[in-house]
């Protein structure tokens, strides 16, 4: 699968290892939620504890959804509970947005029971979460956020794989563009270049870039 590179993907990829959020693995490969192996995993969520790079990495997803995106339209910044919920507060924040935050399943009665916050029916909302694989999960907070009657065409994510089949597709076939900073292309450039892992650990994540659902397949996760 081909992902065009974001000219931002190199710094955040920078930024991401500067606080060791990236793990390489090939020996040991995770299972991801999306039932994929992988022999890399990334935790986005360790910036909340980062502020100099966490205030640079929402500059980046600032910038890149003001080029690609039409922020002057968007009402409210959504995030998806939990690992977007601190994302999509910021960018709220710097955005001068209002902000609210999706379940992943309702809680009581009513519209709204998914949705935090004050959403007037027509808010046009941007949903934020700080990763994705295939897509899939994001379908969940869309379709909640559309129950409630908002309108969602857009979705930003901090890191995104970029390998699995699908997940823009998944998207697209909503209505939905997905909004990015790095993938795991622009983590191995920079760690190549840095020196740091391991060469057999950087040449297990070039195998698996190079064919993730064969990789996938031979190492115990789903190969379709």
């Amino acid at each position: 699968m081909s992902v065009a590179r974001n000219p931002a993907g190199l710094e955040a990829a920078k930024i991401l290892l500067d606080i060791e959020a990236v793990n390489f693995r090939p020996q040991e490969p995770y299972i991801l939620t999306a039932g994929w192996a992988s022999p890399v995993y990334i935790d986005c969520r360790k910036l909340i504890s980062f502020p100099a790079e966490r205030t640079r990495m929402m500059e980046l997803a600032v910038e890149t959804l003001e080029r690609d995106a039409d922020v002057a339209g968007m009402d409210a910044i959504a995030g998806g509970e939990t690992a977007g919920i601190p994302y999509s507060a910021w960018i709220a924040h710097a955005m001068n947005k209002s902000m609210l935050y999706v379940r992943k399943q309702a809680k009581g009665f009513g519209r709204n029971a998914q949705i935090e916050g004050h959403m007037p029916e027509g808010t046009h909302v941007l949903l934020v979460e700080d990763l994705t694989t295939d897509g899939g999960s994001k379908i969940t907070f869309i379709n909640a956020l559309r129950k409630a009657g908002a309108t969602v065409s857009d979705v930003f994510v901090v890191f995104f794989y970029g390998v699995f089949p699908g997940a823009l597709d998944t998207l697209e076939k909503e209505g939905v563009k997905m909004h990015y900073l790095a993938t795991w292309q622009d983590i191995l450039d920079v760690a190549e270049q840095r020196e740091a892992f391991s060469p057999e650990a950087i040449q297990g994540v070039k195998d698996f870039l190079a064919d993730p659902i064969g990789w996938s397949k031979a190492h115990g996760g789903k190969g379709t």
